[in-house]
């Protein structure tokens, strides 16, 4: 088996559909937060920054780990350390695939336990500078029975 997966366009901080719902991205095991998606999601909620950053200030921040921080009734937002720094260095890009998958392995459990969707923004390209093929395979091989929404904004 293999995750749902429905591309949409549209804002992965407003997601579609009714009941339990995570929000997952990535986020850097460095302390740093200010880039990309996290500016949207800094708009809506200030609790996943503070917690992020609550993690960061007691050396906490370890790559495979996911912090869930809840937003809204039923809504969480999966901070998913899977960046190693914030940009490449000698070519090697920010994303960690290894620290990704287990990211994926436990938010799997996690919208499993709470019966919830998985929401999130194309991941893997852009800043952490990965290629969405192999996250796409990540997710449809790691969320089995999972309904999952993958984002993209849509053009300006």
């Amino acid at each position: 088996m293999t995750a749902k997966i429905q591309y949409l366009e549209g804002d992965a901080t407003r997601p579609v559909g009714g009941g339990n719902k995570i929000i997952a991205h990535v986020c850097n095991d460095v302390g740093k937060w200010g880039k990309g998606f996290v500016l949207a999601l800094s708009k809506r909620w200030r609790e996943p920054r503070d917690q992020f950053l609550l993690l960061h200030s007691r050396r906490a921040l370890m790559l495979g780990m996911v912090q869930l921080v809840p937003v809204e009734k039923s809504i969480w937002v999966a901070n998913m350390i899977a960046q190693h720094d914030i940009v490449s260095q000698g070519g090697v890009p920010p994303i960690r695939y290894g620290a990704l998958l287990d990211c994926l392995k436990q938010l799997g459990f996690e919208a499993h336990q709470r019966n919830a969707s998985i929401h999130i923004p194309r991941i893997g390209c852009g800043l952490a500078g990965g290629k969405w093929e192999k996250v796409e395979t990540m997710l449809r091989d790691t969320l089995p029975l999972t309904q999952v929404y993958v984002y993209d904004l849509p053009p300006q």
